[in-house]
């Protein structure tokens, strides 16, 4: 079956345009998670101020080579690549995460209430929108597939963080050229260790496309446990890779996965595998990273660490170098 042909299907259960069921959790946490979020560096803000100019929206066109596309202040921004650390044209648009990748953009914007709720949007190279997926919850991690076609979030429908447990992920999937939404992927049939497995508590996050449009891998965690998870969207099912590896991103060559992974002292560490060697190597970043690694070019990772964004050799060399001040949600379009 082709990816076009799985437009019927409705895998969540959920109709598009809903909330989906209520927050499972404390309603003080998914308040101090919207805190959190809303709290972004003020980047654009610092570097306006500092030449004595107020903010201003500037042009930013996401389909353009050669720049990095991220977000500042709140906002959707681009600068040149390499000189990245010049400063940026900052667009109105608001994201609290954001990905783009060929002329597409998708933009996570929490829409306030009790509990909030996200608003996925996907938005063109002109930055206009051409899709909206209401969602629960708030946002965390945004993808785009590198022909731009297939879109992923994740949203914490508690607010929680990885940090503690019980939380609870929505992880899903657009394809923008059918139109076809999974606003859940946690029904998709999924086998670990070669065997069927069925569980009340499993969640997704973190979702990473090959350049087919079709495979993709994410984290599925359960039962305190996290593991690799390589799926196929035509023919809706996945299967467990390794354990111990979260938030997944794809080389552009498709030969190597970058993610972060449990150690003592951490509670992560950025690592390398080869697919085609199951080698792992641990990065270069001895910080802890609690973001979903991109992919700056074939070699290079890059991150959210602190109020920047940071890069490294994907083979374990080197050291890390600043990239973007006061940014995140990085995204290099060649």
């Amino acid at each position: 079956m082709s990816v076009d042909q799985t437009i019927t299907r409705n895998v969540s259960g959920e109709p598009e345009g809903e909330a989906g069921p209520p927050a499972r959790g404390r309603l003080l946490a998914v308040v101090l998670a919207v805190v959190v979020l809303a709290g972004a560096a003020t980047g654009y803000a610092w570097w306006s101020a500092a030449r004595g100019e107020g903010p201003a929206a500037a042009a930013v066109d996401s389909g353009r080579s050669g720049q990095l596309v991220f977000r500042t202040s709140g906002r959707l921004a681009a600068a040149p690549l390499p000189a990245t650390t010049a400063a940026p044209a900052v667009s109105a648009l608001r994201c609290d995460r954001t990905y783009t990748a060929a002329g597409t953009t998708l933009c996570l914007t929490t829409r306030a209430g009790t509990p909030p709720t996200t608003d996925a949007i996907v938005l063109g190279r002109d930055l206009k929108e051409v899709r909206r997926v209401r969602l629960a919850g708030v946002p965390s991690r945004a993808r785009v597939s590198a022909s731009g076609r297939m879109a992923s979030w994740t949203v914490f429908v508690t607010g929680e963080s990885y940090n503690s447990g019980g939380f609870s992920t929505w992880s899903g999937i657009l394809d923008t050229r059918t139109g076809y939404v999974i606003t859940n992927i946690e029904e998709i049939p999924v086998r670990i260790d070669g065997r069927r497995y069925h569980s009340a508590d499993v969640n997704y996050w973190g979702i990473t496309f090959a350049a087919d449009d079709n495979r993709f891998y994410a984290t599925l965690g359960t039962k305190g446990k996290t593991y690799l998870v390589e799926g196929d969207f035509a023919n809706w099912r996945a299967r467990t890779l390794r354990e111990n590896a979260e938030c997944p991103s794809l080389s552009p060559d498709g030969t190597t996965l970058v993610y972060k992974k449990r150690v003592s002292p951490g509670p992560w560490r950025l690592h390398a595998l080869d697919l085609a060697t199951g080698r792992e190597t641990p990065l270069a970043e001895p910080a802890s990273i609690d973001d979903q690694a991109a992919w700056l070019d074939e070699r290079t990772v890059m991150y959210a660490k602190g109020k920047d964004v940071w890069s490294v050799p994907a083979d374990g060399s080197g050291a890390p170098r600043l990239l973007a001040r006061e940014a995140s949600s990085p995204a290099a379009v060649r």
